[in-house]
């Protein structure tokens, strides 16, 4: 009896055991956030409003070189290559100038045969002007003779007056239209040379086009500085793929007049050109001081300051979709130089802000989005609710906040995923937390 009764007293006490695991074990799943959910505590401390990025080095200054505006076909025989230094005068690209050579001696050969059509029609001229006073002489002599022909005629008989009378008014008309036919001859000369003075002026004008051509087939630098050459837009025959990439401009390439082919950059003036994210655009200001960390000399650090900061958010979006990042352009001036400097190096940049004492911070993970509002989710007791973040300052990986007491501990990852992602098995892909 005594056993049976121990043995009853122990199934009781098994019942109300596996009762108080069957208890807890819901209460857990009803709270399963306070158990498995990483927290952390509001801080109070110094915070540094740095602001951390990235950038590229740059010229402000640079100079374009473009093919020649010449007729005719340009092919490139000798060309710079990109990273080679040039001082102002330095031959960057020389063209083939045989064209243009032939173009200059055909121009040559034509100015000198206008020159000799010019002596050979002025010559001419003047014979034909010396045989004009001769015939003019000649005229006036005989309008003379038959001027005094006709003043015997009281003495001659009347048909003798009347053929003197005649051949008076002959020789008058002979006069009048030999003058005539010199003034036209004249005339006519005149106009023949300054035919062949025009043809003279434009030969010459050809060879000087000619040699201007022929001088600009060496494209020069116009300042000290580092060869940048182009790609070839014609490479590809006009047709453009997303994502093909063109070969740059070679020796033996045939351009167009006009096509940029090459850039001289002014390596003696470098600053660095980087982006910020909205959440720093407010605590950065032209004149602060940054540190600038080159990828090809990590071990130099490079003194520099804020030059200029975008008043308007530039959008990047790689594909085009709807989501997006703003960031603000910004240029900072290089105080100090370290060895060799490129272009397009990439660069670490550290722009050093204020520092702020006694502030209450949190990493900026734990902040989330809530039906569009900045939340943390506060610790009470098992459960985590969601309080409107009162945001003072804003670093990349901080932040610092005036609306929650020092020592709260607030949620790492949002609870509410969290809870949503158990529910739906350990097969359910996890879902996103929104910043």
């Amino acid at each position: 009896m005594n056993r049976k009764k121990k043995m009853r007293v122990v199934a009781i006490l098994a019942a109300i055991l596996l009762l108080g695991l069957g208890i807890t074990f819901a209460v857990q799943q009803l709270h399963p956030a306070a158990r498995m959910i990483p927290v952390i505590k509001v801080q109070k401390g110094t915070l540094q409003l740095d602001i951390t990025t990235t950038g590229e080095l740059r010229t402000p200054h640079s100079s374009m070189l473009v093919a020649p505006s010449v007729s005719g076909t340009l092919q490139i025989v000798r060309m710079a290559k990109t990273g080679a230094p040039v001082k102002a005068g330095d031959v960057v690209i020389e063209f083939d100038p045989s064209e243009q050579e032939y173009n200059l001696e055909q121009s040559r050969s034509q100015l000198a045969e206008a020159e000799q059509q010019i002596v050979k029609a002025r010559a001419d001229a003047e014979v034909k002007m010396a045989e004009d006073k001769v015939a003019l002489l000649k005229a006036r002599f005989d309008v003379r003779r038959a001027e005094l022909e006709v003043g015997r005629n009281e003495l001659a008989s009347d048909i003798d007056a009347q053929k003197n009378l005649l051949n008076l008014e002959e020789a008058r008309r002979r006069l009048a239209q030999l003058a005539q036919d010199v003034n036209s001859r004249a005339a006519s000369n005149n106009a023949s040379i300054a035919l062949l003075e025009e043809k003279r002026r434009s030969s010459l004008l050809g060879m000087q086009v000619a040699q201007h051509n022929i001088d600009s087939m060496k494209v020069k630098s116009p300042m000290d500085g580092m060869v940048s050459i182009k790609e070839n837009q014609d490479a590809a025959g006009g047709m453009m793929v997303q994502g093909m990439t063109l070969p740059e401009y070679r020796e033996g390439d045939l351009v167009f007049s006009g096509r940029f082919l090459a850039e001289i950059l002014d390596t003696n003036q470098m600053e660095v050109a980087g982006k910020i994210y909205e959440n720093d655009r407010s605590n950065i200001n032209a004149g602060q001081t940054a540190e600038i960390r080159l990828d090809t000399q990590p071990e130099a650090v490079l003194a520099a300051k804020v030059k200029t900061v975008a008043g308007m958010t530039a959008r990047n979006n790689m594909f085009g979709g709807a989501e997006s990042v703003r960031r603000f352009d910004v240029s900072f001036e290089l105080t100090g130089r370290a060895g060799i400097m490129r272009p397009g190096t990439s660069a670490q940049i550290v722009v050093r802000g204020n520092q702020l004492k006694d502030q209450l911070y949190l990493p900026s993970q734990c902040l989330f989005d809530k039906d569009g509002k900045l939340v943390v989710y506060m610790k009470h007791g098992d459960k985590f609710d969601p309080v409107e973040a009162k945001i003072k300052y804003r670093t990349e990986n901080r932040i610092a906040v005036e609306n929650l007491p020092e020592g709260a501990e607030v949620a790492l990852v949002n609870p509410e995923e969290k809870v949503k992602q158990e529910k739906k098995g350990p097969s359910a892909a996890p879902m996103g937390v929104g910043k």
